[in-house]
């Protein structure tokens, strides 16, 4: 009987990059970005939320849920090639059409081998000035998810449920070593001077915390650029900042606010169970006394 395979480190590339109105050059480029991370060294390689496009969710507009594509469909077909050629595994978030009038915010796990090995479907939506997703996006109906692939165990949550412990731990418990963020998120432009700063550094602070209270890495993947919206909007900028952080918070990749960038960074086992060891967050769950956590609030 073979011995078991031990698990092991890998590396783990953030695709951080710019969209443009063209589709075609959007997936062209992203691919050509995916590629590279992978003779740089990268097992794994995320890109952005809803990478195929302008992020469209500033305006209600029926006629942008022709943006939405299936599983498979262009996006996959040409990732599952590019995996498989490149032997790297391919985080892919996408506008999935699941049926008509029926959408998802999606990640699609692509393993080294062209393999896919499952789905994602973002489960908090927001609905906020210049973040109308509820209009387009049917909540996620397959709960919080890890996925072994050929590099190791990862889990994927998108962008909105960055702001949820609960995700984050419960795709912990499932064992994944690394939970990834594809990400949109940046200022509106009349914001940023008075809330900016506090604003990143929130978002920057309850990733890290998801990281320390789980005992995992944390990558969250975020686009750049400034995206006007209608005539009368004042856009998106959104601000990058990329990163990585080690299983107690410890950012050991970041990006720039500004600038399309490929950041690598290893999924080290033996830091997360060094980690775990000294910092046992797990062990002392009180598992028995959490009821009520199910309830929208406790009145």
């Amino acid at each position: 009987m073979p011995a078991p395979v031990s698990p092991r480190n890998f590396c783990v590339g953030l695709v951080q990059m710019a969209m443009t109105a063209d589709l075609r050059d959007n997936t062209t480029r992203a691919g050509a970005k995916v590629a590279e991370a992978a003779r740089l060294g990268a097992d794994v390689v995320c890109l952005p939320e809803l990478y195929r496009s302008p992020y469209f969710c500033q305006r209600e507009d029926a006629a942008l849920f022709d943006l939405a594509e299936t599983v498979p469909g262009p996006s996959t077909e040409a990732m599952v090639a590019i995996a498989r050629s490149s032997r790297v595994a391919v985080i892919l978030p996408i506008f999935e059409r699941r049926a008509a009038g029926l959408y998802h915010n999606t990640a699609v796990i692509i393993d080294s081998d062209g393999e896919v090995r499952g789905l994602y479907r973002k489960m908090h939506i927001p609905d906020d000035p210049a973040f109308y997703e509820k209009y387009y996006f049917t909540p996620g109906d397959l709960g919080f998810r890890a996925f072994d692939l050929k590099a190791g165990r990862i889990g994927t949550l998108i962008c909105w449920d960055q702001w949820y412990p609960e995700g984050a731990r419960l795709t912990a418990l499932q064992g994944a070593a690394a939970l990834f963020y594809p990400t949109a998120i940046g200022w509106h432009p009349h914001e940023k001077a008075q809330y900016g700063v506090a604003q990143r550094d929130a978002w920057k602070t309850i990733q890290r915390s998801h990281a320390i209270a789980n005992g995992v890495y944390v990558a969250a993947v975020n686009r750049v650029g400034f995206e006007p919206g209608l005539p009368g909007q004042a856009g998106l900028e959104f601000w990058g900042t990329s990163f990585l952080c080690d299983p107690f918070g410890v950012v050991i990749a970041e990006a720039s606010v500004d600038k399309e960038e490929t950041l690598l960074g290893e999924i080290d086992l033996a830091r997360l169970e060094d980690v775990r060891r000294n910092w046992p967050f797990l062990r002392d769950r009180r598992i028995d006394a959490y009821r009520g956590i199910e309830q929208r609030f406790l009145d």
